[in-house]
């Protein structure tokens, strides 16, 4: 048990650099950005796998060392609480007066008459009884033991649960301009994180095209710029052949379809251009999108068009939903697109051949380029608002805004065993209840002969820390067996001096009586 405790903080505390650091399967360009701003200490990070925490093998490590550390707990301890139901409750301690809490009583019928009403009342208060010769032994609480194996068990299987999805499991996200759909095929996603079982084969074959994207902002001097909604009218067919039907795509509403879930995890601008090479063609024209960078969505991007002759052509900026110029430079000062700006640099070079290597579609790799120039030497710098035409220097060509569009970025996610895994959570927090809430406590009742009365002894122990509830049990137990020793007492002093003052009155004294016992508690 031990270990497991060490074994479980050591696994919170490895934890740790996954809730402080991006990480790459779900913030892949946090990540590059986090490392190109601190070089030594990134490529350490990144080394030892602190930016893919919970994929790192010493993770995985931990990890398995608690699962065969939690069986080793529970494995011994079953063994145990099988024998324990098995067993009868223990025998009756020779003086139950030493015990945390004790009563007696007198009564006139016979021992065992006494014994059988123990028997009976115990067993009405869900004890399990053991009847001897001379006494009543009755224990309860058994589910205490029961809610801790029950705890432990389902952390193994939430621990199982947890390898199922991350093993067969896979997350990817893809960007889809308004206006464009998207197929669930694995050529399709822009980035995907998988474990080692992951079949591309087992893929949902639904398609889904995002008909509109709608993005409100506060506008008031309260809060200005705060997002209010977002929401993604997209039309999903669920496999070739099937009806096509309209779904809202809301931040906390994914779409689920066939085990896998869509949700929508961003949203951004994507300007639409035209670029006309040097010989007059259209090199390229579409949407291109662009990555916010703060708050009021100052986005960054780059427009490659490598079809562009004499010469390749491309271009890398900002596009500004609400677009100012002053002393800071060119910024946005609101998310909303209210004053829409293209501001880009212009690079040119000789045409290559394509060589099948991927590359970041949002930044421009500049080698083997040259930067175009103005009459003045300084970098040729270009300003679009929508219907815009700038003509580059040196008959080089043209760029066109035609106008602009909204992207949502979409996380398509498959998680098998998260059944098992929420189920697992939910008999831990049972089972953890148990062991909190329910109170193994024994109670032993002997009876015998004396001066023509039976004289009844109760004793109780609780087997947890906590005795609430103890002393009133057994009390409560001796009355209802015979007549308590320190009532029948006072009865009697009432009955020599008769009188019926405060003090000596049945009732009185039990009111008193009943004072005391409470003050005690208290104390």
């Amino acid at each position: 048990m031990r270990t497991a405790l060490a074994l479980l903080l050591l696994l919170a505390i490895a934890a740790v650099p996954g809730a402080l650091l991006p990480q790459r399967p779900t913030q892949p360009f946090e990540v590059s950005s986090w490392i190109e701003q601190n070089p030594t200490l990134g490529r350490f990070y990144d080394s030892i796998g602190f930016f893919d925490v919970y994929s790192a093998p010493w993770f995985a490590a931990i990890y398995l060392l608690l699962f065969i550390s939690l069986i080793g707990c529970i494995v011994p301890r079953t063994r145990v609480y099988l024998r324990a139901l098995r067993a009868r409750p223990p025998r009756t301690p020779r003086n139950l007066g030493r015990l945390p809490a004790a009563a007696t009583a007198t009564a006139d019928e016979a021992v065992a008459d006494v014994l059988e009403r123990a028997r009976v009342e115990l067993r009405r208060q869900r004890f399990r009884v053991d009847v001897r010769e001379d006494s009543v032994a009755a224990e309860r609480g058994y589910l205490r033991e029961a809610g801790n194996l029950v705890f432990h068990l389902s952390l193994v299987v939430l621990l199982v649960g947890l390898a199922w999805g991350a093993l067969a499991g896979y997350r990817a996200n893809v960007v889809v301009p308004v206006g464009q759909g998207f197929a669930n095929t694995i050529t399709s996603y822009d980035d995907i994180t998988s474990g080692g079982r992951f079949d591309p084969e087992s893929l949902a074959p639904f398609a889904l095209t995002v008909d509109r994207f709608t993005a409100e902002f506060e506008t008031g001097p309260v809060q200005q710029g705060a997002a209010r909604v977002f929401e993604a009218d997209l039309t999903v067919t669920e496999e070739p052949g099937a009806a096509p039907y309209p779904f809202r795509l809301e931040v906390n509403k994914p779409l689920a379809v066939g085990g896998t879930d869509v949700h929508l995890i961003q949203h951004g601008y994507a300007p639409r251009v035209t670029v006309t090479d040097g010989d007059g063609n259209t090199s390229f024209s579409g949407v291109v999108p662009f990555l916010p960078q703060d708050g009021n969505f100052t986005s960054a991007g780059a427009i490659k068009a490598w079809d562009s002759r004499p010469e390749q052509l491309a271009f890398q900026g900002f596009f500004l939903p609400t677009a100012v110029v002053d002393e800071q430079g060119p910024r946005s000062v609101f998310p909303d697109a209210f004053e829409p700006q293209l501001f880009l640099n212009a690079w040119y070079g000789p045409p290559r051949e394509e060589n099948g290597v991927p590359e970041n579609v949002y930044s421009l790799d500049v080698t083997g380029l040259t930067q175009i120039t103005s009459a003045d030497g300084d970098p040729f710098r270009i300003r679009l608002e929508p219907g815009q035409t700038v003509e580059l220097p040196d008959g080089r060509g043209s760029i066109t805004m035609d106008g602009w569009e909204r992207w949502v970025k979409l996380q398509i996610s498959r998680t098998p065993g998260l059944g098992l895994t929420l189920g697992a959570v939910v008999a831990a927090v049972t089972g953890l209840c148990l062991s909190l809430f329910v109170r193994p406590r024994r109670i032993w009742v002997r009876a015998r002969r004396e001066d023509g009365r039976t004289l009844v002894e109760v004793g109780g122990l609780d087997r947890a820390d906590a005795r609430t509830g103890l002393d009133e049990q057994v009390d409560e137990l001796a009355g209802t067996l015979g007549t308590r020793e320190d009532e029948a007492s006072r009865q009697a002093q009432g009955a020599g001096r008769g009188t019926t003052g405060d003090e000596s009155s049945p009732r009185r004294a039990e009111e008193h009586d009943g004072g005391r016992d409470d003050g005690g508690e208290r104390d």
